[in-house]
């Protein structure tokens, strides 16, 4: 692996249960337990998940259809099952659905046309993030020596 390859966050505790992500550009994001009693709407660790599935495809996709027409509507609605089994916690029957609309005009029915191939490409062979959830790939823990 080479620096180039090299991706890579920083979670710092903010308080009980809540916590913020930096990435190396110096971009936040807030999540947290889901369980703030005082009514919280951070994300999850599991709706994390699930964000960067729609939106590792919505990227691909976006780039591949908005080069020939500016779409209408751009949804992208990812679901799963967290079930707890002799496995431990995870994730099953992940799902990404995307509902995407153009208006007519230059460039729609390119754009139409090319939106299954867009979203099959990004689901084979594009989306890191969908590539990794189902080739799998270990996941090492470590505490570091403070």
């Amino acid at each position: 692996m080479t620096e180039e390859s090299l991706r890579s966050v920083t979670v710092e505790r903010t308080s009980t249960g809540h916590f913020t992500a930096t990435n190396a550009r110096g971009g936040t994001i807030s999540f947290g337990t889901g369980s703030d009693p005082h009514g919280g709407t951070e994300f999850t660790p599991v709706e994390l998940l699930l964000a960067a599935l729609g939106g590792c495809t919505a990227v691909d996709v976006d780039v591949a259809t908005s080069r020939h027409a500016e779409p209408t509507r751009f949804s992208v609605a990812v679901t799963g099952n967290k079930i707890s089994d002799e496995l431990g916690n995870r994730m099953t029957d992940l799902s990404v659905t995307f509902s995407v609309a153009f208006a007519d005009g230059e460039g729609a029915e390119r754009a139409r046309a090319i939106l299954p191939r867009a979203v099959k490409s990004s689901h084979d062979r594009l989306c890191t993030v969908s590539r990794t959830v189902e080739t799998g790939t270990p996941v090492t823990a470590t505490v570091d020596d403070a």
